[in-house]
């Protein structure tokens, strides 16, 4: 087999194995994307500051009433 022959095949023989191992990361991903997106949501769930509790508004008396209505 002539020198630049055998250069060529090994040049495409080492992309072709580049981009299927490009490709099996890719899947590899894809199929994992749904087990790291509930992870991701347990753990903000978890590390969450609990929600502050509702404010108290203060209810008007019997003053309160008598001086809106002077």
């Amino acid at each position: 087999m002539p020198l630049l022959l055998e250069a060529i095949v090994v040049a495409v023989i080492m992309l072709a194995c580049f981009f299927g191992i490009f490709l099996f990361l890719y899947l590899f991903a894809m199929a994992l994307f749904p087990v790291e997106k509930s992870l991701s949501k347990i753990i903000w769930d978890m590390t969450k500051p609990p929600p502050l509790p509702p404010k108290q508004v203060p209810q008007p008396g019997f003053k309160g009433f008598s001086e809106k209505h002077r």
